[in-house]
């Protein structure tokens, strides 16, 4: 393409299609924004990035990484850590060392590269990334500790082995000089990168944490000032930018009282955006003919990283977890590579080539390699190799309440009791707080967040329900989690305007969806309900006592939410369903508060008898 505008907007086209046919098929965005590049490059020569940018690739290529390592550290918290036991810190020291050491010296051997460059192939190729790992997750659904160790480890490690990548790339950079300077170069790499990013961390979390600056423009002001941090670390210590904004994430994702939510989900826009024009851009500049020319080799290296280095490196790390065999086994089979190695391989590979070390030219088409083997093979696997080593979940029948009002706190409690899985989302923090301070396990945010798609465990999750007064989020979240878990899978509360705002009128198929917990029943019914003393009870259906029963001594005193059949399993009340508890049934309903000391006076007067 001449002309650079429609080349650009091209770009953009082709990543947002990219985006929405892996959000169609399921599987990690990068599979088919590799493969789209590859096609408007090398093969029909549509597209050649170094064409359209010039010298600007490499600067917009640096600053690109630089941005995603910086994300990515945001989120590696110490108590993350902690949180997820011994597994997920032994893969992400002990199993990232077994993974670097093995894949660099059978790349060594095998391909006959130096050293210095096996090495830092090992490294890259070190990282799974929570945006490869977690749409697996969503197909496979295995055990909750399964999934929490795949998930927890993908983010964590992306980080750490992204600068494991980066020290090695300084060693090689520092040891092109006099064997006196290596380590005073390496040194002097390191202590800035170190310093810079404590200070520039630290100055941004208290600027946070003291809103120093206007609430529009924080995130607009974090990208500056970690932009200029990248490039003024990189001016007094070559190639120190990488360490300094990795360092700095690091530093501000775990300070106390700095809230980086805003900036994590600033991200979402940004990555869409960035990252997806960036990966079909780096795919357009692979030489095939390189590719090629790696020879069996390649098929090798790949072998002895999937079946060699990922197997070793989990049984090593789950010494003394307790884990199964079946379990090791899954975990050993689920590790994609992703974004972060594309990324980092394009930018170090650039740099290389521009100083004119050899081979430099051989790491792109070796961890592009490994990424669309690794995502296809396991991305289609995945799911009978979990079944035949019989690690999937039962079917889900858990429930994420939106909406953390006082009645979806009291709903999560008596669900709680029964054993049902709940979990209580919302983006008002305060009531989120209260159902923390209640010991409801709760997500804070908008559920259907990018952010959401990598922290939110939704692996025991079966249906979803709509309990916020939200009114332009509702629907937004309903087609979200219908297309996330499937059809009839999410009711919602109706607000009694469809019938007569013309204004209100939503599709059919959603208002078939405002059914929950019968006709008539909106938020504010319960809310009213709730403030007037109204508590939910849960009352055994017999043979003597049917749910007919139940209605005619409630009468309008009751509402009927949900009931728990003889197996156990729940059901929930709609006025579109017109199937009723029958005798062995657990009734759950809201009762008004004056049937409540009704019913005490009477248990009292027995008592008394």
């Amino acid at each position: 393409m001449s002309d650079p505008t429609i080349a650009l907007v091209s770009v953009g086209l082709l990543s947002i299609a990219c985006q929405y046919f892996a959000h169609k098929i399921r599987l990690p965005a990068i599979l088919p924004l590799l493969v789209v590049g590859i096609l408007v490059g090398p093969v029909f020569q549509l597209l050649d990035a170094d064409t359209l940018f010039g010298d600007l690739l490499f600067p917009v290529v640096s600053l690109s990484v630089a941005i995603i390592l910086f994300e990515g550290a945001l989120t590696l918290r110490y108590s993350d850590i902690a949180g997820h036991g011994n597994m997920v810190r032994n893969l992400c020291s002990v199993g990232v060392l077994v993974t670097w050491v093995i894949a660099a010296s059978v790349t060594h051997f095998v391909l006959d590269v130096s050293w210095q460059l096996s090495f830092l192939f090992g490294a890259i190729v070190t990282v799974t990334g929570p945006t490869v790992i977690v749409p697996m997750l969503r197909t496979v659904r295995p055990q909750t500790n399964l999934g929490n160790i795949l998930r927890w480890e993908g983010i964590i490690i992306d980080p750490i082995g992204a600068l494991l990548a980066v020290l090695v790339y300084e060693y090689i950079i520092s040891s092109q000089s006099a064997v006196s300077h290596t380590l005073v170069a390496f040194g002097k790499t390191l202590g800035l990168g170190l310093g810079l990013g404590v200070a520039i961390g630290y100055f941004l979390g208290v600027t946070l944490r003291n809103h120093l600056v206007p609430h529009y423009l924080r995130n607009t002001a974090v990208l500056t000032i970690i932009l200029a941090a990248f490039a003024g670390s990189n001016y007094f210590a070559h190639e120190s930018g990488l360490l300094t904004v990795t360092v700095i994430g690091v530093m501000m994702a775990n300070m106390r009282d700095v809230d980086v939510e805003d900036i994590l989900e600033f991200k979402e826009t940004l990555s869409v955006l960035l990252i997806s024009g960036l990966f079909i851009l780096l795919a357009t500049r692979l030489d095939l003919n390189a590719v090629a020319d790696v020879g069996w080799g390649a098929a090798i290296v790949l072998v002895s990283i999937i079946f060699i280095a990922r197997p070793l490196a989990v049984f090593i790390s789950s010494i003394g977890t307790g884990l199964n065999l079946r379990e090791l086994a899954l975990l050993s089979w689920l590790a994609p590579r992703g974004i972060v190695a594309a990324a980092v391989s394009a930018l170090f590979s650039l740099k290389l080539e521009a100083l004119g070390y050899a081979q430099a030219e051989i790491i792109v088409p070796l961890v592009f390699l490994v990424i669309i083997t690794t995502v296809v093979l396991q991305g289609l696997t995945a799911k009978p190799v979990a079944a035949l080593l019989k690690v999937r979940a039962p079917v889900p029948n858990g429930f994420l309440l939106f909406g953390a009002s006082q009645f979806s706190r009291m709903l999560a409690k008596e669900l709680i009791k029964h054993k049902i899985p709940v979990r209580v989302a919302d983006t008002n923090w305060d009531a989120i707080k209260e159902a923390r301070m209640q010991d409801i396990p709760v997500y804070f945010g908008n559920p259907m967040s990018e952010h959401a798609a990598i922290h939110l465990d939704l692996n025991t999750v079966g249906t979803v329900l709509l309990l916020s007064p939200y009114k332009q989020l509702n629907p937004m979240i309903g087609y979200h989690f219908e297309y996330t878990l499937g059809k009839d899978k999410v009711w919602g509360l109706t607000n009694n305007e469809l019938a007569t705002r013309p204004s209100h009128q939503v599709s059919k198929d959603y208002a078939k969806k405002l059914s929950l917990f019968g006709e008539g029943v909106t938020y504010g019914y319960l809310a009213s309900a709730v403030s007037r003393g109204a508590r939910i009870k849960t009352t055994p259906l017999t043979p003597e006592f049917t749910f007919k029963d139940y209605l005619e001594k409630y009468s309008d005193k009751a509402t009927p939410l949900m009931y728990l059949n003889e197996n156990n399993r729940l059901h929930v009340m709609l006025s579109s369903d017109e199937t009723i508890p029958r005798a062995g049934s657990k009734l759950i309903s809201l009762v008004e508060a004056e049937m409540l000391e009704s019913e005490k006076e009477l248990t009292k007067d027995a008592e008394e008898k």
